[in-house]
Parts: C-alpha cells; structure tokens; sequence
C-alpha cells in the first residue's frame, strides 16, 4: 500500500481551512505538500505486515556463532529511540525508547536490523502496547526464536501537550517464551537494563 500524497494534501488544505486559517497565504501555502512528505516518511511502516518487515531485516549470522542452547545466553539492545503516532489523536508519541532482548538458537541478527525493525514497527499509527507485540512476533520471525522481551519507555503528546498535561512516562513489557515464563530469566534481564 503506498501512501495516497496527493489525498493528503487535500484534507490538509481542508483541515487549514477548518481551523479558521488560510491556506494560502504564505507560511500555510507549502504546508499540505510539507505534511505529505513527511507523512510518507513516518508513516512507512503502514505499508507492510510484521512478516514482511522480518524477512527485510533478517540478516543473520551462523557461522560466526557457536550457539550452546543449554544456556540462556542473552542478547540485549537497549535505548533504542523511536517516535510513533498514537491511533487514538494521531499525537506524537515521544521520547520513546525500546530494549530488545532474546535468545539466540542457531542464530543472531546482525545489530543494526533489531533497531530497524524497532523503528519501522513505529513507523504506524500505533498503541504502545501493540507495538511492544509488533516488535516481539517480527523478532521472533527474524532470529527464528520464541525467547523475545520487548520494554519501552514513551511520553505521549495525547497526554503531555491537551487533557490531562503531564508528561508521564508510560513504560510497557511484552514477554515470549522462556522471558514470560523464567522469572530467573526475567530478573536477569532487569539487572542488565540498569
């Protein structure tokens, strides 16, 4: 699905209009052009589905990697920055950062793909706690593991910027495999995230 610019524009200019302004005068003229682009750029992940998003970012390395399966070793990337936008305003969701943890099987992702696959999972009109799920089932796509943790810290703009105006830290966990069931496992993984 690809992203229908010139339909943006249009209700921008509307939304403009709406809100009592003029569209063309000269700070607003550009505006539903500028909106469109960057709504194609934030909004990329729309276009494809968590199984096409790991099969993109699914790099992996085996032989570099002598996995022993009867331990837990982790792999953990942490403070991960991303934004989204939250369905229910379309505000900003801010300040976000996202650790991702798993076990590897016979397998590991180069690096750079878990912070990709983070930032186009976000790059959706998302919930936070969807998107925590999002990341966990394309990861475990990806490293072909069942062991994934996903924790991310967010500011909502929905929150900080209209109704309740406190800049409150929203902080989410989703659990799979052995991370939702070994509490050793879990307590291990929170004393690396200190």
């Amino acid at each position: 699905m690809s992203i229908d610019k010139q339909a943006i524009k249009m209700h921008i200019r509307g939304i403009l209009t709406a809100l009592g302004e003029d569209p063309d005068r000269e700070g607003l003229k550009d505006t539903p052009d500028r909106v469109a682009r960057m709504y194609e750029e934030v909004f990329e992940g729309i276009g494809y589905t968590n199984h096409e998003i790991a099969k993109m970012f699914n790099k992996s390395f085996q032989d570099d990697l002598a996995v022993d399966q009867s331990h837990n070793d982790i792999v953990l990337v942490k403070d991960i920055p991303v934004f989204s936008y939250c369905e229910h305003h379309m505000a900003l969701m801010y300040d976000m950062s996202v650790s991702v943890a798993y076990l590897p099987t016979d397998r590991v992702l180069g690096l750079s793909k878990i912070s990709r696959i983070c930032d186009m999972a976000a790059k959706r009109l998302q919930l936070q706690e969807r998107l925590g799920s999002d990341i966990a089932e394309i990861m475990m796509e990806a490293a072909c593991t069942k062991d994934v943790a996903v924790i991310i810290h967010g500011k909502h703009s929905c929150m900080s910027a209209r109704g309740i105006k406190k800049p409150a830290v929203t902080v989410t966990t989703t659990f799979r495999g052995q991370f939702d069931t070994n509490t050793v496992l879990q307590n291990q993984l929170f004393m690396m995230l200190k």
